[in-house]
C-alpha cells in the first residue's frame, strides 16, 4: 500500500494541468508483460466504464476526467480478473505500480470468461435448413451462449425455452424445432470448455479508448441512438416509451416520457404475451434520427406511428402511418428533407414529408407464394390476435409451421439508407435475403438476391458503395450499385468454427472505414477498405449486443447502444451507450 501511495504522491506533484492520465504495466505472476489486457476504470458503481488495451509490453495509458476514489479492473485471456483501488485526486500523469495477474486455474471460470461466440459454436446442427434457422432465429435480439442461455437444462426446460422464443417472434418449423432440441442439450451440457483465445494486441488498439455509460435500468430495452445538434446523445427505450438525453461529459441522463394518449397498451402486439407483456409501452419507439428541423423522429413499432419530439419544449406529437403498416423500423432523411423508413412485418417502405404532412406507403414485391400469403393475411392475423390479449393467437393462425417455411414466410424490410449520389432509397430484406432500390421520383422498385443470408442494417459510403452486414451469413457484403455486383468478405472470428451475427454498420465519412456491430464475441469491428484488413476492439462489458452506429464529436467517436435483451443479462445488468475513440491516445514509442 505504501508503494501505491508513494507513486500517487509523485504523480500529483509532477502532473501538468488537464485531465488525469493513468499509466502502468500489466504483468503475469512470473513478471512477464501481458499484451491485449483490458484495463477498465470503473466509476460511479459501474455507471461509467473507460477501457484501454495494453500493448505487447503490457503498457497502457488511460486518460480520464474522473476524480476521486475509483476502481481499476484488469482482464486478460487465461488470467484471473483483478481490481485495484485508485484515487484520482489530481490532474496530470499518474504512474501506477505494476498490475499483476495470476493464472486462472479454475476450469469453470476460464470457460465462463469465453464469449458467447465460442459457446454458441458448440451447437452442431447437421441439417442445413435447421442450422440456417438456428442462426436466423436464436440470436435475434440477444446473444446465445452467455451465462443466461448456456446453462444445462432438462428436455422439458429446453422445450419451454423454444416455446418462449416463439412467443418473442421466432419462426421455426416442427422439423427445425426437433433438430434444435437435439443439438442444444448436447452443446450446453454443463461441462466447461477448455479453450483460451490468443491476446489481441494489434497496434491500432494502443491508441484507442472505449467508454460505456449506463442508461436506463434493468427493465429497459434501449434501441437506437442519435447525436443531437446540441452534442448530446438521444436514445429510445422501446419497453417504456422513453427518449433519453445523455450528456457525454457528465454521463447524466434525463428522460422524456411519451404520453399514451388513449392508445392500446402494446399496440398491434396486444395479442402477444412475453416479452411484449413485460413492456410498459403503448408506442414502442425503435429507431431515432434528427431531422433538418432539429426535431427527433422515431419509428414507434408497436403503435404503427411516427413520433416527433422537440428537445427544446420536450413535447411529442404522433403521425399515424396507415395503409396496414405493422412494425415501422429504420428511418433516414434524404437531401430534400423527406423522411424514408422501412415497415418490417407488412413488407413496405414509406415516405413522410414533414413540411406538408403527406405520407406515402409503398408496397414491396412479395417474392413467392408463401410471402404473398403473409402480405395478404398479416393484417387480419394481428387483428384477430388483438381480440384475445396475451393469448398468442398469431402463432396459431400463422402458416410458418405447417407450410414448412419458417422465417421464409416473411420478407422483413429492415435496414434503409439513401444513395449519396442519386438520392435513391435502398433497403434490405432480412429474411428473404434481398436488397432493393426505390426510385425517389417514380417510386419504381428493383430487388436483388444477396450472396450471404440475412442482410440487416446497410449503409452507403460517400463514393456510393453500399455496405451490408450479413447477420445470418457471418459476413460483410459490398455492392457496386452501378455494376450491380456483390463482393463477400468473411468476418474475423476468434477461432475456426465460430461465427458472428453482425447487426448494423456505418461508414466513416472521412476515412471510409466500415464499422460493424458483430454481437457474439463482445467486439466492435472495423474494416479498412484501403488496406483490406480488419481491426477488432473488445468491449469492456460482457454480453454486448450493439445496435445502429452513429459518429459523434466530428467523427472522433464511434457510438452505439449495447442493448442485449433482457438488460439484466448484460454484465452489470444495465444497457449502455458505447463510444469508441480509436485515435484518442498518442502512439507509444
Amino acid at each position: 500500500m505504501a508503494q501505491w501511495a508513494t507513486a500517487l504522491l509523485c504523480a500529483i506533484m509532477l502532473a501538468p494541468a488537464g485531465a488525469v492520465t493513468l499509466s502502468g504495466q500489466v504483468l503475469g505472476d512470473g513478471g512477464q508483460p501481458l499484451a491485449g489486457a483490458l484495463v477498465t476504470l470503473v466509476s460511479h458503481e459501474g455507471a461509467r466504464l473507460e477501457t484501454v488495451y495494453s500493448d505487447t509490453q503490457g503498457r497502457f495509458q488511460l486518460p480520464t476526467a474522473e476524480r476521486g476514489a475509483q476502481t481499476l479492473r484488469v482482464r486478460a485471456n487465461g488470467w484471473r480478473m483483478a481490481s485495484w483501488p485508485v484515487n484520482l485526486a489530481a490532474e496530470g500523469a499518474q504512474t501506477l505500480p505494476a498490475l499483476q495477474l495470476a493464472p486462472e486455474q479454475d476450469a469453470r471460470a476460464r470457460s465462463d470468461a469465453l464469449p458467447a461466440s465460442t459457446h454458441a459454436a458448440t451447437v452442431k446442427i447437421g441439417d442445413v435448413k435447421a442450422n440456417a434457422m438456428y442462426r436466423s432465429q436464436c440470436f435475434f435480439c440477444h446473444q446465445i451462449g452467455n451465462a443466461w442461455t448456456r446453462r444445462a437444462k432438462s428436455d422439458d426446460e429446453w422445450k419451454a425455452a423454444i416455446a418462449r422464443m416463439e412467443k418473442y417472434g421466432a419462426l421455426i418449423t416442427w422439423g427445425t424445432e426437433a433438430e434444435i432440441l437435439k443439438a442444444l442439450p448436447a452443446a450446453f451440457n454443463g461441462q466447461p470448455l477448455d479453450k483460451v483465445h490468443p491476446a489481441n494486441a494489434a497496434p491500432p488498439l494502443h491508441t484507442a479508448k472505449l467508454t460505456e455509460i449506463r442508461v436506463g435500468d434493468p427493465a429497459s430495452f434501449l434501441h437506437d441512438v442519435e447525436v443531437g445538434r446540441d452534442g448530446a446523445f438521444y436514445s429510445v427505450d422501446m419497453a417504456n416509451d422513453l427518449i433519453y438525453r445523455t450528456d457525454w461529459a457528465s454521463g447524466a441522463t434525463t428522460e422524456a416520457v411519451m404520453p399514451s394518449e388513449g392508445r392500446t397498451k402494446y399496440g398491434h402486439f396486444s395479442g402477444w404475451s412475453m416479452p411484449i407483456a413485460a413492456f410498459n409501452a403503448y408506442h414502442g419507439p425503435h429507431s431515432i434520427v434528427e431531422g433538418p428541423d432539429g426535431l427527433m423522429y422515431t419509428t414507434n413499432s408497436l403503435s404503427g406511428e411516427l413520433g416527433i419530439y422537440d428537445p427544446a419544449t420536450r413535447q411529442y406529437r404522433f403521425v399515424k402511418i396507415g395503409s396496414g403498416a405493422i412494425y415501422p423500423h429504420t428511418l433516414r432523411f434524404d437531401a430534400r428533407g423527406m423522411l424514408w423508413f422501412t415497415i418490417a412485418l407488412s413488407n413496405q417502405v414509406a415516405r413522410y414529408d414533414p413540411k406538408t404532412g403527406e405520407m406515402k406507403v409503398i408496397g414491396l414485391p412479395s417474392g413467392g407464394f408463401w410471402r404473398w400469403l403473409t402480405d395478404k393475411s398479416i393484417g387480419a392475423i394481428f387483428a384477430i390476435s388483438r381480440w384475445f390479449p396475451g393469448k398468442d393467437w398469431q402463432l396459431t393462425l400463422s402458416h410458418h409451421k405447417w407450410s414448412g417455411q419458417g422465417d421464409q414466410i416473411f420478407n422483413m424490410p429492415y435496414g434503409l439508407d439513401i444513395h449519396p449520389v442519386d438520392g435513391s432509397i435502398w433497403y434490405s430484406k432480412l429474411y428473404s435475403s434481398k436488397i432493393g432500390r426505390v426510385d425517389p421520383v417514380t417510386l419504381a422498385v428493383e430487388e436483388w438476391d444477396t450472396p450471404l443470408k440475412g442482410p440487416r442494417r446497410l449503409r452507403f459510403g460517400r463514393d456510393g458503395t453500399l455496405w451490408i452486414p450479413a447477420y445470418a451469413g457471418s459476413g460483410l457484403m459490398r455492392f457496386d450499385t452501378q455494376a450491380k455486383r456483390f463482393e463477400s468478405l468473411p468476418l474475423p472470428t476468434l477461432a475456426q468454427g465460430e461465427f458472428e451475427t453482425p447487426y448494423a454498420l456505418n461508414v466513416h465519412p472521412a476515412t471510409g472505414d466500415v464499422w460493424v456491430t458483430s454481437n457474439l464475441s463482445d467486439r466492435l469491428f472495423r474494416y479498412r477498405p484501403a488496406s483490406g484488413d480488419w481491426v477488432t476492439y473488445p468491449t469492456g462489458t460482457q454480453t454486448s449486443y450493439m445496435r445502429d452506429i452513429v459518429f459523434a464529436d466530428e467523427g472522433r467517436k464511434v457510438c452505439s447502444m449495447n442493448a442485449n435483451l433482457p438488460a439484466a443479462a448484460v454484465e452489470g445488468q444495465h444497457q449502455q451507450l458505447v463510444c469508441l475513440e480509436p485515435d484518442l491516445i498518442p502512439q507509444r514509442p
